[in-house]
């Protein structure tokens, strides 16, 4: 059984935020990477995971954002 970190009584839980991040040019060098967060439902997640992907694209330079997603904090995960 997969479990999420989950504050049942707010409906708020740890989410996050996993990217696929390749080398600008190339889909060969490709590494997953993740950010996380407390207290913050999907939603929120999905409205400010632009900008927040904005930000890290900006000190990694030589990186773009291939793909990503927002989901609750899980053991195991899939994108």
């Amino acid at each position: 059984m997969i479990q999420e970190a989950r504050n049942d009584s707010t409906g708020l839980a740890m989410i996050e935020l996993v990217f696929i991040a390749c080398i600008s040019g190339t889909r060969a060098d490709c590494r997953e990477h993740s950010l996380i967060y407390t207290e913050m439902t999907p939603m929120v997640c999905m409205h400010g995971a632009q900008p927040a992907l904005a930000r890290w694209v900006e000190t990694h330079p030589n990186w773009r954002i291939a793909r990503w997603s927002c989901q609750p904090l899980r053991r195991e995960r899939s994108i």
